[in-house]
């Protein structure tokens, strides 16, 4: 069980939480606010949740696997370690997963009701500090809420800014806030100035994942009269890209990953979600494989979610090239990042949608317009989706 605030909640309750999350009809704020629970726990808890869901369905195939994998160590270790005890093994074994763990999924693993280890000796083993184990994140409020919303429009309208110009703008307007806190923000919503620079990069990264080379070079092609760099794809399923964009919410704020074809411009899956997370990329992901031709190239930047094994593992299965932007390179993404600019002009900062089910209804709306309704200038006005529907044609 997990304590929050004084409060004690079952498997049960915790159960009924995650399906509520879930359910994507309400922002995790508020679910966090109803069930007084912190977000971080609610993330952890869902994590949890469906790392475990596969149990339910194939339980004799995952005892399988265990006891072949035990059998297999067992060998290793009688062959290779014959003066070591297997309790030795497995400690070490144990140790080398944990340090690949961030402090959120450390966290998680601590039991406040061991029987045999205290809080302090669980900080320990697993190297978080005792401090981070107790601190509750306060919820975001009104006045936070309206700097995130500040600076997401901000960065729409100059993708070119850092921090440190967004920080003179919010000045401009009137908030009272240092620059570490516009650096701070900026990483939650997940964004950074559209340059190349050796400052550390916005996007969240984890260490412990593989990083990929940049391979769309070659379709990007210089003006040496304006000195303008501009880019061309010839075919479409040649290049997707994807990518995860903060929408602004009254009371909170949501999720948007998307993947677009870089020929056509045409959007080929999207989904809202509370939580910004591999199972969002990976869901959006397998939902474009399983509705049109795969990509010879799939382009993304360097966050977590998209360097995860989950993710990655996908585009290996379907023999599909892993490209991702060189570090804090956005504008090697710029075809997606030119449509979340379109799409929060065009729709998101005119509807200041109040909830969640408007905000989905509101969004679908618009993609279906913009891929079969709105001219697009780069196809020499053609509408993204037709243009990529007839080349699938004429290659079938």
């Amino acid at each position: 069980m997990s304590k929050v605030k004084g409060k004690v909640y079952s498997a049960e309750q915790k159960t009924k939480i995650v399906l509520e999350t879930l359910k994507e009809d309400q922002t995790i704020g508020q679910i966090a606010s109803k069930y007084e629970v912190t977000t971080k726990t609610i993330q952890n808890w869902k994590n949890q949740f469906l790392d475990n869901a596969v149990i339910a369905f194939e339980p004799s195939n995952l005892v399988k696997e265990y006891k072949d994998t035990i059998k297999a160590k067992e060998e290793e270790i009688d062959e290779l370690h014959k003066q070591l005890g297997k309790a030795t093994i497995k400690v070490e074994f144990l140790e080398k997963k944990l340090e690949s763990l961030d402090l959120c999924n450390k966290k998680a693993l601590i039991e406040s009701e061991h029987k045999e280890l205290t809080i302090k000796e669980q900080c320990e083993i697993l190297k978080v500090c005792r401090s981070s184990y107790y601190y509750i994140p306060k919820p975001i409020s009104e006045y936070d809420l309206n700097i995130l919303n500040a600076i997401d429009e901000i960065y729409t309208d100059n993708s070119d800014y850092g921090y440190r110009l967004i920080h003179q703008v919010l000045l401009e307007k009137g908030f009272k806030i240092g620059k570490d806190r516009v650096l701070k923000y900026m990483r939650i919503l997940g964004i950074n100035a559209i340059y190349k620079h050796k400052k550390r990069a916005t996007s969240l990264k984890n260490k412990e994942h593989q990083v990929y080379n940049y391979l769309l070079k070659e379709y990007w092609t210089i003006d040496s009269v304006n000195h303008t760099k501009s880019v061309y794809v010839p075919h479409v399923n040649e290049v997707w890209s994807s990518d995860i964009t903060y929408i602004r919410m009254n009371g909170g704020f949501m999720y948007l990953c998307a993947i677009i074809d870089w020929h056509s411009r045409a959007i080929l899956s999207y989904k809202i979600s509370n939580c910004m997370d591999t199972a969002l990329v990976t869901d959006v992901l397998k939902d474009a494989l399983s509705k049109y031709p795969k990509p010879k190239i799939f382009n993304t930047d360097q966050g977590s979610q998209y360097t995860s094994a989950e993710h990655t593992q996908i585009l290996k299965d379907n023999n599909i090239q892993i490209s991702m932007n060189g570090k804090g390179r956005s504008i090697d993404n710029i075809i997606i990042e030119r449509f979340f600019r379109t799409l929060k002009h065009s729709n998101i900062y005119i509807s200041d949608y109040t909830t969640i089910k408007e905000l989905k209804r509101g969004v679908e709306d618009f993609i279906y317009k913009y891929n079969f309704k709105r001219f697009h200038s780069s196809l020499n006005y053609q509408k993204p989706m037709n243009v990529y529907l007839q080349q699938i044609e004429n290659v079938a």
